[in-house]
C-alpha cells in the first residue's frame, strides 16, 4: 500500500497519528507538497480527483480518500489497538463525537485561517475575510462547548482514547499554529490542560 500524505497538513495528520497510535509501519508514504500544487497535477488527480489529501492506494490499485475512510480501512486491517469502537453501540457514540470535532471545530477553524490567513490566500480564491472571522467566532463556542465536555470526563468521547481524540488534538494543533488560539488564555482551562497532556504522547510528534 501507499499512503500519500502531505506533512503538517490537518487531515494527512490525523492518519499519520492514527498509525501511530496503532503501530503501523511498513506502509510507504508519498509526500504530495499542497503548497506547491502537486495535488492538482495530473498525476496526482488520476489517483484523487477531486484533489484531496491523503488518499490510500491498495495493492490491487484501488484509491481511498477522506481521512475517516482510511482510518476506518486501517482500523479493519489493524484491529489493536482499538480506536473506533470494540461494538456497534461504542461505534455509534465514538463516530458521534469524532463527526462533532471534524465538522464543528476542526471545520470551523478550517474556514477561519483558509479565509483570513494571507499565508493560504494562493490555495483559498476568493478569500472571504468577513466569513473567515464570523467562523473563528463561532468555532470559539464549539470550543467552549468541548471545555465544559472535558471538564466531566478524560477524552472526548468518553473514558478511553479513540480516534475522535485524535481529530481534536489536530484540530488545536491547527489553531494554535496559524490562528494563534490559545484555549486557556480564553477561559477554557479544560481545553487547555487537555491539550497539554496530548503533547506528551509520543504520536503528537508525527507531522
Amino acid at each position: 500500500m501507499k499512503l500519500y500524505t502531505s506533512p503538517r497538513a490537518p487531515n494527512p495528520r490525523r492518519v499519520g497519528i492514527f498509525m501511530a497510535e496503532k503501530g503501523i509501519t511498513g506502509i510507504e508514504q508519498v509526500v504530495v507538497s499542497i503548497a506547491e500544487g502537486a495535488h492538482k497535477e495530473a498525476a496526482y488527480l488520476s489517483k484523487s480527483p477531486l484533489a484531496k489529501v491523503p488518499a490510500l492506494e491498495l495493492d490491487d490499485g484501488r484509491i481511498l480518500t477522506e481521512s475517516r475512510a482510511i482510518c476506518t480501512y486501517l482500523e479493519g486491517l489493524y484491529p489493536q489497538t482499538n480506536l473506533m469502537g470494540a461494538d456497534f453501540e461504542e461505534r455509534a457514540f465514538i463516530e458521534m463525537a469524532d463527526r462533532r470535532v471534524e465538522f464543528y471545530l476542526l471545520g470551523g477553524l478550517a474556514n477561519c485561517i483558509r479565509h483570513t490567513h494571507p499565508g493560504l490566500a494562493p490555495l483559498e480564491q476568493p478569500q472571504f475575510a468577513d466569513f473567515g472571522r464570523s467562523q473563528g467566532e463561532k468555532v470559539r463556542a464549539v470550543a467552549r462547548w468541548l471545555d465544559g465536555e472535558l471538564a466531566q470526563r478524560p477524552f472526548v468521547a468518553g473514558e478511553r482514547f479513540t480516534i475522535a481524540d485524535i481529530t481534536a488534538f489536530v484540530a488545536l494543533e491547527f489553531g494554535r499554529g496559524l490562528m494563534k488560539f490559545v484555549p486557556g488564555n480564553e477561559g477554557m482551562p479544560h481545553l487547555q490542560a487537555y491539550y497539554e497532556r496530548w503533547r506528551e504522547r509520543a504520536s503528537a510528534k508525527v507531522i
